[in-house]
């Protein structure tokens, strides 16, 4: 299937119009790329989910940073107390 030579004139139609439609989407694009980016508004419209997790790995870190004290300083107490 031959397919015809275009003529200079709808090359250039042809590159113009993707130019065009290469610009809207890169508009787009830049728009979306700036709605994900806003952390402000991905936490105000997540603020449930972000305070759960806040809360678990609160009680997470609290319970790791209390079994380290346990760990260092427990030892301790019950030697002297055996004694």
């Amino acid at each position: 299937m031959a397919t015809q030579p275009r003529s200079p004139e709808e090359i250039r139609a042809s590159i113009e119009q993707n130019r065009l439609a290469l610009g809207t989407s890169l508009e787009k694009l830049r728009g979306e790329v700036g709605e994900l980016m806003d952390w402000r508004s991905q936490i105000r419209s997540r603020q449930r989910d972000v305070l759960i997790g806040a809360g678990i790995a609160g009680f997470v870190l609290g319970g790791g940073i209390a079994a380290l004290g346990a760990l260092a300083f427990g030892g301790r107490r019950r030697r002297q107390a055996e004694r």
